[in-house]
């Protein structure tokens, strides 16, 4: 059966497959992947809400899903998990408006 849309839930649990067709690039991905993601400096469940952020931010549905469950299992709570998308949220928007500046730069630029 062919989804009416691009994005497909069920595709996530396909995310392994992506070796498929370069098996020693994706094990190299994966390495680094799962390395990132371990206790370090900052906790596996500090990790969890910055990627879950960071998704928002680059808009990735896949993404949104698989950090939303694993920022839950981590026993991050659903207050933290919003404050962590407004932040990815004002960033993006700070992000946007600075932007502005080469905007008005031009605009000063070709009104001389």
């Amino acid at each position: 059966m062919t989804s009416n849309h691009y994005y497909n839930a069920a595709d996530l649990a396909k995310f392994g497959n992506i070796g498929e067709f370069q098996k020693e690039l994706a094990d190299k991905f994966f390495s680094y992947y799962n390395e990132v993601f371990k206790d370090g400096a900052l906790s596996a469940r500090e990790k969890s809400l910055i990627a879950l952020a960071v998704a928002h931010a680059v808009q990735c549905p896949y993404c949104i899903d698989a950090y939303s469950t694993d920022a839950v299992e981590k026993g991050n709570s659903e207050t933290m998990m919003m404050e962590a998308v407004h932040v990815a949220a004002a960033i993006r928007g700070g992000a946007t408006l600075v932007h502005g500046v080469q905007m008005m730069n031009k605009v000063k630029e070709i009104s001389m």
